[in-house]
């Protein structure tokens, strides 16, 4: 199914803008891009928290599962009833570097004055 982002010029992960909306494989949005989950000092993209559009609730996008990043949106490949199994993000969980990922967020995102905090 085309949908309008299909004109957009893709963007690398660390362009992404803060609160694009997610959409899923249908084109239907599922939620919003709260944060990056990656280390953008080695250029590897582990995912995004998505805070759901149904609940409310922050899960955890992995990489493998996003299709595409433009100015507007970050498409998916999730089906309509995927969102709520996604993995509960866990701010915790992406500060220990044992899992080989930093949590970080876009310095962008900072540096314009919006808050980046989760439900904030």
């Amino acid at each position: 199914m085309a949908d309008e982002t299909d004109r957009e010029t893709p963007l690398a992960w660390t362009a992404m803008p803060y609160r694009a909306p997610v959409l899923g494989k249908d084109g239907n949005r599922i939620g919003t891009a709260e944060s990056l989950l990656g280390d953008e000092g080695r250029d590897i993209f582990h995912g995004i928290v998505v805070k759901l559009a149904e609940g409310g609730h922050f899960r955890e996008l992995p990489a493998a599962r996003v299709t595409r990043i433009t100015s507007r949106a970050v498409s998916t490949d999730l089906e309509l009833e995927e969102p709520g199994s996604l993995q509960p993000y866990n701010e915790e969980r992406w500060y220990h570097l044992g899992w080989g990922g930093l949590f970080r967020k876009h310095p962008q995102w900072e540096s314009e004055g919006k808050d980046p905090r989760l439900g904030g």
